[in-house]
């Protein structure tokens, strides 16, 4: 299975009180976003973090926390991202990608951006843009719903401090009836 999630901003104290997340330190924030991540994503699954694994850390701490989070991982760039981090942590980096898979007989075009896009490749053909930065909340992604916009903040502050798998995300859409 395919996940995505952005945002975690691990090591970073004050994201704590600027997103009002329910952490009484950044520990306990690390500690958790990783194990929710390790509970949802198996081992042989992918998880694609669209950027802002870490903020507030060397490389030496970034890397020791991302070692901690056991799938194959994918990094999009988001602009808090050490360039410096150990390539061999991931399958493999990039500022922005199109993913296309196949899911219940169906093609799907994702394109994946640490940005939200105003217009993004073929969303007029139904492509679905997922990203982060915005750390917004559910409300942002119910939005999009309602203005048929195939747009979605994949940040752990609109997911409950979790993942999102392409099931749910398609689900969400409801594009599995279109």
């Amino acid at each position: 299975m395919i996940y995505f999630t952005s945002d975690l901003h691990l090591g970073h104290h004050n994201i704590i009180k600027m997103q009002q997340r329910p952490f009484a330190s950044t520990q306990e924030m690390n500690d958790i976003l990783i194990a929710n991540i390790n509970q949802t994503v198996l081992p042989q699954d992918t998880l694609y973090i669209l950027g802002d694994i870490s903020h507030r850390l060397n490389t030496t701490e970034a890397e020791a926390l991302v070692k901690r989070i056991h799938c194959h991982k994918v990094l999009i760039w988001g602009n808090h991202d050490k360039h410096t981090l150990d390539p061999h942590l991931f399958h493999h980096m990039d500022n922005y990608e199109e993913l296309y898979v196949r899911y219940n007989g169906r093609k799907y075009l994702f394109v994946l951006s640490h940005y939200p896009f105003e217009h993004w490749n073929k969303e007029e053909g139904g492509s679905i843009h997922l990203h982060g930065h915005c750390h917004g909340h559910h409300d942002y992604n119910l939005k999009q719903l309602e203005a048929h916009r195939l747009r979605y903040d994949v940040g752990v502050d609109a997911n409950e401090y979790k993942p999102v798998s392409l099931a749910d995300i398609i689900a969400f859409f409801d594009l599995n009836e279109r």
